[in-house]
């Protein structure tokens, strides 16, 4: 492990810059999802047609997103953070909507019964009920995007995947070795990390 020794820096403004990558991804992705996600929960037709053209983007391969989205924003972090956005929020939608409509109506008809507002009901008992499930897809998108993110590296984003790629070029195992492992940690600690969160969940939440 010659090569890790000498280049501890290099190594951590790779790593640095994965995780800033993946962390503004998901922090948007939520941005998007959130809003969007109560707003066709309760609205059939609509929710068919977002999740459908949700999945149609989650579908395009993370090249093809990427050959798509240089010619407009160029090369760097932009692209690389819009393609990652659009793999997090069709996984983080689907999972709201899904928690969302796993509430039960008597739960509901209480809560009305209560006299609470709409807006009171969502954010007092909806949401709530629902959290388990959106921690589960954060879990599922927070495991996507860091895998996805080592392909940025071919549009020049930065993170893990520039020491895979010059392993590659280079033939370096260890470059390979130590870009694909730290990826492959970094996924594992945040799955458990939300993991560890979502176990913590009352039974009612």
């Amino acid at each position: 492990m010659r090569w890790t020794g000498r280049n501890l820096d290099t190594i951590g403004t790779a790593l640095l810059t994965h995780v800033g990558l993946v962390a503004a991804s998901l922090l948007l992705a939520l941005a998007v999802a959130l809003p969007l996600g109560l707003v066709v929960a309760r609205r059939p037709r609509l929710r068919a047609a977002v999740l459908g053209t949700a999945s149609v983007l989650y579908s395009l391969p993370t090249l093809a997103v990427f050959a798509l989205l240089v010619p407009v924003l160029g090369l760097g972090f932009a692209p690389a953070l819009l393609a990652l956005v659009s793999y997090a929020v069709p996984i983080l939608l689907r999972a709201l909507v899904a928690g969302l409509a796993a509430v039960p109506p008597a739960v509901l008809d209480a809560a009305e019964g209560m006299g609470l507002t709409p807006a009171q009901r969502l954010f007092r008992v909806e949401l709530p009920l629902a959290l388990p499930a959106l921690l589960g897809g954060l879990r599922v998108a927070s495991v996507t995007v860091v895998s996805a993110a080592t392909v940025a590296a071919y549009i020049s984003a930065g993170g893990l995947g520039t020491l895979i790629l010059t392993g590659l070029d280079q033939g370096h195992t260890e470059k390979i070795l130590v870009g694909a492992g730290l990826v492959t940690v970094m996924a594992l600690l945040i799955d458990q990390a939300l993991g560890a969160v979502q176990r913590r969940l009352p039974a009612t939440a």
